[in-house]
């Protein structure tokens, strides 16, 4: 079947939506989760869109892009029965019972209301939102609605970090004293255009690449040994003269699992080819160490009495999308399997803990974060 829709901007005035083979929602799986994308891209080619397709229990029935033809071109070669161009048509779409929105966080809240307006489960990218007073009105949306936000910090459903979980959870290292962690990158190359990733933009990205890269690190030690409290921190712009205005140097302090303390630092000003991403949970028999976007084993040391050391590494492959395994969770959960025990454990709940830690860090930096703080670009302090 094809389908047209007319009206609106001469792009839109064209074939939205391609002839599919698949099913038509009278005789789709009642049982199945359906999804449609809104912003099918580059997420969307690995490490997303096909997650949708393989979850048991799930189906990717339409994507969206603002770009009509990236939009056809992406469902032709993904097998997605239909394409839109337009937010509302997609959210017409009668076959569509859960959305995933991969768009940047500038466009989160507004796509996201309107997705709970509609009633329909909605699993976001992270951040959740450019602040914490953004998330706190998307999950407030949600809960108005009575139908589920999922963020996509989807460390929380891999094997790797699952089994860094259980091991801090098995009491092995002791009382837990302390949680180092530090990342060097060298600095995103601007185009020589000029013109900046989103990245790289407030309004777009709600910050530097702490909101990008270093929200994932923040939420997988929330994950593993609980959220950070007491958190104070800096951030500044080390490279004076570089393209963009946003931070590019982070770091915090905090506490976690009553006294122990967490230090945490971020440098997307390293030199090149440089790089260093690692997690050390130490306690008073032994610690843990593994990376947020490694795929090396998770390291356990253990100490006798004597200072004896005994090392036990445990090693998971890379998912091949590695958002698959939460989304199963999702599907699940929306599925009612095993009566609930398969929930998400990525929802707006721990997307605004996040959101908070990230806005006591940089707050100094914007000069508030409460705020639409993007609209005052120009006199941040951090800036100068």
């Amino acid at each position: 079947y094809i389908w047209l829709r007319f009206g609106g901007s001469e792009e839109a005035n064209t074939l939205v939506i391609m002839a599919g083979n698949s099913a038509s929602a009278a005789s789709a799986d009642a049982g199945e989760v359906r999804w449609g994308i809104i912003g099918a891209g580059d997420v969307c080619e690995v490490k997303a869109g096909p997650a949708f397709q393989k979850a048991l229990g799930s189906r990717l029935v339409a994507v969206m892009r603002r770009n009509a033809a990236l939009a056809q071109d992406f469902a032709k070669r993904h097998g997605v029965p239909r394409w839109y161009s337009d937010v509302d048509a997609l959210l017409a779409d009668p076959e569509i019972t859960a959305v995933y929105i991969a768009a940047p966080p500038g466009s989160h809240l507004e796509l996201a209301l309107k997705c709970a307006a509609k009633g329909l489960p909605t699993y976001v990218e992270k951040p959740a939102a450019r602040n914490a007073t953004e998330t706190r009105q998307m999950i407030a949306a949600f809960e108005a609605a009575k139908v589920p936000l999922f963020v996509a910090y989807y460390r929380r459903g891999q094997s790797r970090f699952l089994k860094a979980r259980a091991v801090m959870e098995s009491g092995v290292l002791g009382t837990v004293t302390s949680l180092t962690y530090s990342m060097v990158k060298p600095p995103v190359v601007v185009p020589k255009d000029g013109a900046l990733p989103w990245r790289l933009q407030a309004s777009h990205a709600g910050g530097g690449l702490l909101l990008d890269v270093g929200c994932h690190t923040i939420d997988i030690i929330d994950f593993i040994v609980g959220p950070l409290a007491d958190v104070v921190g800096g951030a500044t712009r080390v490279l004076s003269d570089a393209a963009y205005d946003v931070e590019d140097t982070v770091a915090l302090t905090g506490t976690f699992a009553g006294n122990a303390v967490a230090t945490m630092s971020w440098s997307f000003a390293g030199p090149p080819g440089g790089g260093q991403d690692e997690i050390v949970i130490r306690g008073t028999k032994g610690e843990l160490r593994l990376s947020t976007f490694g795929s090396e084993p998770v390291r356990v040391t253990l100490y006798d009495a004597s200072g004896s050391a005994t090392v036990t590494e445990h090693a998971f492959p890379r998912p091949a999308h590695v958002h698959q395994p939460l989304v199963q969770t999702i599907v699940n959960e929306l599925r009612g399997v095993n009566g609930g025990v398969d929930a998400c454990p990525s929802r707006g709940d721990n997307a605004l803990r996040v959101a908070i830690v990230i806005d006591a860090v940089l707050t100094g930096f914007y000069g508030g974060r409460d705020d639409p703080f993007w609209l005052r670009q120009g006199m941040w302090p951090g800036q100068f």
